[in-house]
């Protein structure tokens, strides 16, 4: 497998399949990354700036749109996981229970699993909904990181103090990367320090 970031994500991208349990799951030998965040925290356009790909991951305005497990392939090196946003959407709140119940249990049983992506809109921080996801993945001794989206949003500075107050909370949390990554999908920043970590571990 290339192990240059270049390398990876020169390889075409292309969307494999949506799962709605785990019954359905596509079967694999790549090692997967998962992405997971509230609703409408920008999982769908950082997606695709990572892959290069416009419009690979359906983005919309309207929170909850993800509702399925939605996997894409890099080549035959790796598999990306757009997992349903946790939180606000406008749906049932059984429909809601139902997309947390899928992906909790991927997280727990998906051998193929490597890390986890928790997404955070920068302009928001850490919200109580979000150190619930922190301790599962704790829990479950998944790896983790936090990325901030939408970086672009708000004046640098703030984004800084986001980050170290967010650095500084992950000392609690022993499954986590010790440092929070700033990315806009927008302006393509943090795009290639993603990409780094991101292969850093899948090896």
């Amino acid at each position: 497998m290339p192990s240059r970031p270049e390398a990876i994500f020169a390889q075409p991208a292309q969307f494999l399949t949506s799962s709605p349990d785990l019954a359905h799951l596509p079967e694999t030998d790549m090692p997967e990354v998962a992405f997971a965040g509230r609703s409408n925290c920008g999982k769908s356009s950082l997606l695709n700036a990572l892959m290069g790909v416009k419009n690979l991951a359906r983005t919309s305005n309207t929170p909850g749109r993800t509702k399925l497990l939605n996997f894409f392939s890099i080549g035959k090196a790796l598999m990306f996981v757009d997992l349903p946003g946790y939180g606000f959407a406008r749906t049932t709140c059984a429909e809601r229970a139902q997309w947390q119940q899928n992906w909790q249990a991927y997280i727990q049983k998906r051998t193929a699993l490597r890390h986890v992506f928790v997404l955070i809109d920068s302009r928001r921080g850490l919200m109580p909904i979000d150190r619930n996801i922190m301790s599962g993945l704790d829990n479950a001794a998944t790896s983790y990181s936090i990325v901030l989206t939408k970086a672009d949003k708000i004046p640098t500075r703030i984004v800084e103090q986001t980050q170290t107050l967010i650095a500084e909370t992950l000392t609690e949390h022993p499954a986590a990367w010790p440092f929070p990554l700033v990315c806009s999908a927008k302006k393509l920043q943090g795009i290639q320090e993603l990409r780094q970590e991101i292969l850093i571990n899948i090896r």
